[in-house]
């Protein structure tokens, strides 16, 4: 398995429930740009699941190392890179906090996105699983530099998922709503519509085993983005959302 974003959560929940499930991996890469705190990790599934892994140093915010890369295949790739950036208020006239934004979840994703999917296409094999996000379906005032960039991500996925369907590679976009994380920390967030990341974990890896083409982590998200979607623009263009 390859791990993009692998200080996340919500990618180490899923890589634990896969592990608890019996999945075999006989090398478990874990990009990062922060290896020290990856080291944690690492050293966790090797104890409790005697899973061996290796640490790379990625960060989309710097030039890429394609070449320490080249050798690395594998099967599935889970990707929950992101960044949340500031809110509207505090952000949208922040230049560095825009271009952070749209870098990490979109601009500078995509082209490492593209070098796995090519490699994936060639061996005719393999499953994307990436985190996009329900802010992307619809523009709120509250996040709406967020939401762009997750927009053009998931539209990416859509035309990824249409290309690579016929070189037998799976593409699993995952819409999560609130998640309890260390990106949403100190917001106000509704529990009802909250899932832990081990949740968060489970329904991924049920959505991956059951070849899904999009999903959202908690159900209700899939109404309620239903609902905000099919509002009128004269009406939502006058919501506090």
């Amino acid at each position: 398995m390859i791990v993009l974003g692998s200080n996340s959560e919500v990618a180490q929940a899923f890589v634990e429930e896969c592990l608890a499930k019996g999945e075999k991996f006989p090398t478990i890469y874990l990009l990062s740009s922060n290896p020290g705190t990856t080291e944690k990790f690492a050293d966790h599934i090797q104890v409790k699941f005697f899973q061996n892994s290796e640490i790379i140093l990625m960060d989309l915010m710097n030039e890429i190392d394609y070449k320490t890369l080249e050798n690395i295949n594998s099967d599935i790739l889970f990707c929950a890179s992101g960044f949340l950036g500031l809110s509207t208020e505090d952000g949208l006239y922040d230049d560095e906090n825009t271009e952070r934004i749209i870098d990490i979840n979109y601009a500078k994703l995509v082209p490492v996105l593209n070098f796995f999917a090519k490699k994936m296409e060639s061996r005719r094999t393999g499953t994307m699983i990436v985190l996009s996000s329900v802010a992307g379906e619809r523009g709120r005032q509250s996040n709406f530099i967020y939401g762009s960039a997750k927009a053009a991500l998931t539209a990416y996925l859509s035309g990824l998922r249409n290309y690579l369907f016929d070189k037998k590679v799976h593409v699993l976009t995952v819409k999560p709503g609130f998640m309890d994380t260390k990106m949403t920390e100190g917001l106000p967030l509704n529990p009802t519509l909250t899932a832990s990341p081990k949740k968060a974990a489970e329904g991924i890896y049920k959505a991956y085993k059951n070849k899904k083409d999009v999903a959202y982590v908690l159900p209700i998200w899939a109404v309620i983005m239903m609902i905000i979607r099919n509002i009128p623009e004269f009406i939502f263009k006058k919501l506090k959302l």
